[in-house]
């Protein structure tokens, strides 16, 4: 009987399905057991496993590399503690090996050094938190909405803190503009109005992101069904949050599961040329009308993304938002292609530089 269909099995809560089953089935013949990273540490994680939650050490699949380092979301093959008592090397379990990721959350790292960071793993449904007591940001949505499709899971917006404001329709309509084939639905937290239709429109693994104050904590406890993440008051002035939700960590809620994030300050895309192609899809719908297929949409004639601006279809603001975010994209791509030469030509002067040495030891022991 496979997990997922074990009523018993803790990690059918936590995700765990027929096509993970077969995936592990290696893993298995090798003595290891199935595992879903809840939340990540220094040189640590903690787990829920078959046979429950535990602690392990990362340091068998650690990574210099951001985005092969393991992260809140994973699958992983785990080696109990039992079978290490051989090693000499302590009684925690570890972690041997992740799964392939199914789809992942990438943001260029805080750092811009152009890696790319993983925020959360194996997500299905991108929550982006949208509160309606702060000022509306329908560039930072964008940015959102371009990480969520990027990622493979699919994004949802939810207005928050409905019970501040007169009316929410006219806030959903303007954030539906810039969401185009996205669910966007309103809710307070607080009175629980629209929390309802806020989780009918969620499944599976369900990651909450957002920035600091847009009240995502306090909606994962209303999904959740209880006071189980902590939450803080906004300030007046700025209407900024402080930093409640400190780590990423995921937890089981009904029909799913949930992954709280820390607010995020910046959002830097990595990588995001499909997502900003789906979060801009009318713009690009357009642009296959257009006189020249290398339109740049400034001057040129017979160009309908210009045609759509002037006659009201197309804000300019979506358009200014679109050529920035691509700027961006392409900025960390030629970051990043820098980058990856100049690790190429290292590791080859590190060959020559040992070749020399053994034609030089050579030599001596003639």
């Amino acid at each position: 009987m496979s997990f997922a269909s074990s009523t018993g099995s803790p990690l059918a809560a936590y995700g765990w399905d027929e096509g993970l089953e077969n995936e592990f089935t290696p893993h298995r013949a090798a003595g290891l057991v199935p595992a879903r990273v809840i939340a990540v540490d220094r040189g640590l994680c903690d787990v829920v496993t078959e046979h429950g939650p535990l602690r392990a050490e990362t340091r068998p699949v650690a990574s210099s590399d951001p985005l092969a380092a393991p992260c809140t979301g994973d699958w992983a093959a785990l080696r109990p503690a039992a079978d290490r008592q051989a090693d000499r090397e302590g009684e925690r379990a570890v972690l041997a090996a992740l799964l392939p990721r199914r789809t992942a959350i990438v943001r260029s790292t805080a750092s811009r050094d152009s890696h790319g960071q993983v925020l959360a793993a194996n997500v299905d449904t991108v929550a982006i938190a949208v509160s309606l007591a702060a000022r509306l940001d329908l560039g930072r949505v964008e940015r959102l909405l371009a990480l969520a499709w990027e990622s493979g899971a699919r994004p949802v917006v939810v207005l928050t803190k409905a019970d501040q404001v007169a009316g929410t329709a006219d806030a959903e309509a303007e954030v539906a503009s810039a969401a185009p084939g996205v669910d966007v639905v309103a809710c307070s937290a607080a009175t629980g109005d629209g929390v309802d239709v806020v989780a009918a429109v969620l499944s599976g693994t369900v990651v909450l992101v957002g920035p600091s104050g847009a009240g995502k904590s306090t909606l994962g406890n209303a999904l959740l069904g209880g006071d189980v993440l902590a939450t803080g008051a906004v300030r007046e002035q700025d209407g900024k949050g402080r930093h409640t939700t400190v780590r990423r960590e995921l937890l089981p809620m009904p029909g799913g599961v949930l992954i709280d994030t820390p607010g995020l300050r910046g959002v830097g895309l990595w990588d995001a040329e499909e997502g900003l192609q789906q979060t801009f899809a009318e713009i690009e719908e357009l642009a296959r009308e257009c006189r020249f297929g290398d339109c740049a949409h400034r001057t040129e004639p017979g160009c309908v993304v210009l045609a759509a601006i002037e006659d009201g279809r197309l804000p300019r603001r979506r358009l200014d938002s679109y050529r920035k975010l691509l700027r961006e994209n392409a900025w960390i791509a030629s970051r990043t292609d820098a980058r990856l030469r100049a690790e190429r030509q290292n590791e080859w002067k590190a060959i020559s530089k040992w070749q020399r040495q053994m034609y030089r030891e050579r030599g001596r022991d003639r």
